[in-house]
């Protein structure tokens, strides 16, 4: 049992110097790629149609409502122990710093890593990849990167997005439930955004985007030669993703509490 313990680890830690060789060429090859890899910009904005603008009456949608629940019951509570002030602050955190970022990491990880790696694999069944290797086409900087960028720049504006929803719907569908001002909502809002919670959400969004595009990409190239392999690799590649975006998410806040 210990051997095969110890069997199943060093096998796991053998592809460490793999993926690290595989994150630096994705971002080498994100860095050069609006300079070199022109034919692969229809992918880029293909991509970003996908991830982006077909997700963004969900992520309004979404932002909305839990923004406006998230205001609702807690007014009513904080008013309840005389603290209703806190309502502001607390809004602003949780849609902002913390709801904000993971969930739409959760929400592209549901929709785009599949997609990603799913299709990615179904080219190496199908032989493509070796078709754009014998033609002198690296596979990385023409199929991966713009992906990168994609999925990356998608998180970002999403996130955005659903911050400024979910602060600004609240407003209105407490309109319908108890009238207050207008005004003095977004006074008390505005006041409690800060420039550390912007850049602590911009920061976040950028790492969930980037680790979402690598695992999708990663299992997508990860595949052999039988078809079988191809849905595998998309589950892999959501459970993978999850699972990094809550390490990140928790190394984040825990260098944001030391500091």
């Amino acid at each position: 049992m210990i051997e095969k313990l110890g069997s199943q680890i060093r096998n796991y830690f053998s592809t460490v110097p793999y993926i690290i060789g595989y994150v630096g060429r994705v971002f080498v090859s994100a860095v050069f790629f609006f300079v070199r890899e022109k034919a692969a910009r229809k992918i880029l904005i293909m991509q970003l149609l996908f991830t982006y603008i077909e997700a963004l009456k969900l992520v309004i949608i979404v932002s909305i409502a839990l923004g406006s629940a998230i205001y609702i019951a807690g007014y009513s509570f904080l008013l309840s122990i005389g603290q209703a002030p806190l309502i502001y602050k607390l809004l602003v955190i949780i849609i902002c710093q913390e709801l904000g970022p993971i969930l739409i990491a959760f929400i592209v990880t549901a929709r785009s890593a599949t997609a990603i790696a799913t299709e990615l694999a179904g080219m190496v069944v199908s032989h493509q990849i070796e078709s754009y290797v014998a033609t002198g086409v690296d596979p990385i900087g023409h199929l991966v990167a713009p992906r990168f960028i994609g999925v990356t720049l998608s998180v970002f504006f999403l996130n955005i997005y659903f911050s400024l929803c979910g602060l600004i719907g609240p407003a209105i569908v407490s309109q319908i439930i108890h009238p207050a001002s207008a005004a003095g909502y977004f006074d008390g809002v505005f006041a409690c955004v800060t420039p550390t919670i912007l850049v602590v959400s911009a920061i976040k969004s950028l790492l969930f985007g980037m680790i979402i595009s690598i695992i999708a990409t990663y299992y997508g190239f990860n595949v052999e030669r039988a078809s079988t392999e191809v849905p595998v690799a998309g589950i892999q590649a959501v459970g993978k993703s999850f699972f990094g975006i809550i390490i990140v998410e928790v190394a984040v806040v825990a260098l944001q509490v030391m500091l």
